[in-house]
């Protein structure tokens, strides 16, 4: 299994659509960086956000999911509250190949601020806008500019095809599309 380069995130994505829309090159003055880079890509965060609130003092649960928990938000910058969570979803829309497995990471930019971005593996053959978890760990509240940098994805292509794909076994998150709160198969 090898680290894919720019070269090959290049080739799979303007032919084979892997990532739409695809920013060829890294993007950097002014904002928080975005685009191709070396060993990865830099995905952006859209302007829409659900931001964890606890106004409504509901149990956050997993399994029954109550959307009061969350206030939908979407502009510009949006301001994570001291100690709080939300949620966002990449400008990009994925296509991974079946023999890939890609991982995400949160960019320095916001982890030197406290702002800590979790996003779960996109398993070979998703498709699909991301959802990105965002924490603000800090006592204060803390900006997240939409439509700029949020995270880095790593390509990583195995050495053969998987038996089972995320599509063969019809992943609940399949082709989503905007920001998706948690579901369970039923």
């Amino acid at each position: 299994m090898g680290l894919k380069e720019d070269r090959w995130i290049t080739d799979m994505a303007l032919p084979h659509n892997m990532i739409e829309p695809f920013c060829e090159n890294q993007v950097g003055k002014n904002v928080v960086s975005y685009g191709l880079s070396s060993y990865g890509y830099d995905i952006r965060v859209s302007n829409e956000f659900k931001i964890f609130t606890n106004i409504n003092a509901t149990v956050v649960d997993p399994k029954n999911f109550d959307e009061a928990n969350v206030v939908d938000f979407i502009g510009d910058i949006c301001i994570v509250p001291p100690n709080s969570f939300a949620l966002a979803r990449t400008v990009e829309y994925f296509r991974i190949p079946r023999d890939v497995l890609a991982i995400c990471l949160g960019k320095s930019t916001y982890a030197r601020c406290g702002i800590i971005v979790n996003v779960t593996p996109f398993e070979p053959e998703f498709e699909g806008h991301i959802t990105i978890e965002i924490s603000n760990t800090t006592p204060l509240p803390a900006k997240i500019y939409a439509n700029e940098g949020i995270a880095q994805v790593l390509f990583l292509q195995g050495d053969a095809d998987c038996e089972v794909s995320y599509k063969d076994k019809k992943g609940k998150y399949q082709k989503q599309e905007g920001i998706t709160l948690p579901r369970i198969l039923k």
